[in-house]
């Protein structure tokens, strides 16, 4: 089974090198020519600033919002989940870390142990009981008891042999064996489930790491963007232009923008390492995953994803065939009341005489009738059916959660992409073009970009809830959907 998302992969976007290195339709801002004073602030009205360098000034901060802010840069993050260029941390794509857990989690190989056990039994199961066999022998002298000489003996030489072969009762060995063969059943699928579980787990932790990878592309920008601002405005404040406390509001955004650097980076490295922990370390300490998250839902209803659950789930098999293996553990135990007799011959001589022996061995259970043993394995009989039941009900209601989780996020995800992210890029259009106009200040700007940020943070979100819902509705279904 192909587990994998194949989807193309996802472009980062290009960094850029310093702060300092951006163009922004020109120059950098500190080499913009912006006239200074010549004389010290002596309390009298500053004359204003020439037309010329007013339209520069205000020319250029709107061509940094044109580029930094537009909506092309601000998706940007929804598309980035891999390392910038260069990068020397090794990429792995979904289908190659379900490669490494499948093969290399300890789960998994305790559960094929498992079948290495149930199979031992099986062949024990199906091996007939060991026969019996003994011997003796002595050497000795008989005194010549008519002579009454003490000194007067015999030689004669003792021998005895006997074999026996222990029979068991034709029903009692076909319910161990019956019984063993359902433990080998049940136990393969417990490979399966458990195989599936880890797929499951899997693809939460690779879609969590995704979402904060590109949490963090967008953390990134989002710095470059308030940097590039604050630069602007401090331009403005120092020319007359806005007030100081501008200043100070664009500073608490670059530190509260470094602040969400910060808190991104350690969810990356977090989050690495806990998907680095289901493939037992084999991913290393430092490296970067490409993929998709879903955007889209279900594509069976939950009447066809039910019936699946129900027939070929592999915790719905490994119960069924448990409960099997304990009705016919039962049966052995109840069949095992007849005991076992043993047939067997002797040969023994002594004295020069010798002769041949037959005979039966039959166990008489007067006291022990296997009482015990008959209540134990109907008590783990009437437990496997009562797991079975829970476990039935329980798939019914993860499938039909998970179901209508998917369903509903799918829903959300299609407002985002309709209407939440076509408002967001409005709003923005709309504070640059009157910031364009004089009608609105640079932190209005700003705030605008945080909105439609933030709108892209809900929406990557959005679509790692419907990764999510559907990756567990694949566990509660039994497989790919």
């Amino acid at each position: 089974m192909n587990y994998a998302d194949r989807r193309g992969p996802i472009q980062a976007p290009q960094q850029q090198s310093k702060a300092g290195d951006r163009r922004v339709c020109g120059p950098p801002l500190s080499a913009v020519s912006l006239p200074q004073r010549s004389t010290p602030w002596d309390g009298r009205p500053e004359p204003a600033l020439g037309l010329n360098a007013r339209i520069d000034a205000f020319g250029l901060l709107a061509c940094l919002f044109v580029m930094l802010l537009s909506p092309a840069a601000s998706r940007a993050g929804d598309r980035a989940s891999a390392p910038p260029p260069g990068s020397s941390d090794p990429v792995y794509s979904l289908e190659a870390v379900l490669d490494f857990a499948l093969t290399r989690n300890p789960t998994v190989a305790s559960a094929e142990g498992t079948i290495d056990q149930n199979r031992g039994q099986q062949v024990a199961a199906y091996t007939y009981l060991n026969p019996s066999v003994s011997a003796n022998s002595g050497v000795g002298r008989m005194r010549d008891l008519g002579l009454f000489d003490p000194s007067v003996r015999e030689r004669v030489t003792e021998f005895n042999l006997s074999v026996g072969q222990p029979i068991e009762w034709p029903s009692k060995r076909a319910a161990r064996q019956r019984a063993s063969e359902a433990g080998v059943a049940a136990a393969s699928a417990g490979l399966a489930e458990t195989q599936l579980n880890l797929v499951a787990d899997v693809k939460v932790a690779f879609y969590d790491l995704l979402l904060a990878q590109r949490a963090l592309v967008l953390a990134q920008q989002n710095l470059a963007t308030v940097e590039d601002v604050d630069k602007a405005v401090r331009t403005r404040v120092r020319l007359g232009e806005s007030p100081q406390f501008e200043a100070i509001r664009s500073g608490v955004e670059v530190l509260k923008a470094n602040q969400s650097l910060t808190r991104a980076a350690n969810r990356v490295r977090v989050n690495r390492v806990m998907l680095d922990t289901l493939t037992a370390g084999s991913l290393g300490p430092t490296y970067a995953i490409d993929g998709q998250l879903h955007r889209v839902g279900p594509g069976f209803g939950i009447d066809i994803l039910t019936e699946r659950a129900l027939t070929q789930h592999p915790t719905i098999v490994r119960l069924r065939k448990s409960v099997e293996q304990a009705d016919h553990s039962l049966e052995f135990e109840r069949q095992a009341r007849v005991p076992n007799i043993t047939i067997g011959g002797s040969y023994w001589r002594e004295i020069g005489r010798e002769a041949f022996t037959g005979g039966v061995t039959f166990p008489t259970p007067v006291w022990d009738r296997r009482q015990g043993e008959i209540i134990s394995a109907f008590g783990s009989k009437r437990k496997g059916e009562a797991e079975f039941l829970r476990a039935r009900n329980e798939l019914i209601r993860n499938v039909s959660q998970h179901f209508q989780d998917a369903k509903t996020t799918a829903d959300m995800i299609e407002v985002y992409e309709k209407g939440l992210l076509k408002q967001a890029d409005e709003a923005l259009r709309i504070a640059k073009f009157s910031f364009q106009q004089g009608a609105s200040s640079l932190i209005e700007v700003l705030d605008a970009q945080r909105v439609q940020r933030q709108i892209l943070l809900d929406y990557a979100q959005a679509q790692f809830d419907l990764s999510m819902s559907l990756a567990l509705l694949e566990r509660a279904v039994g497989g790919a959907i």
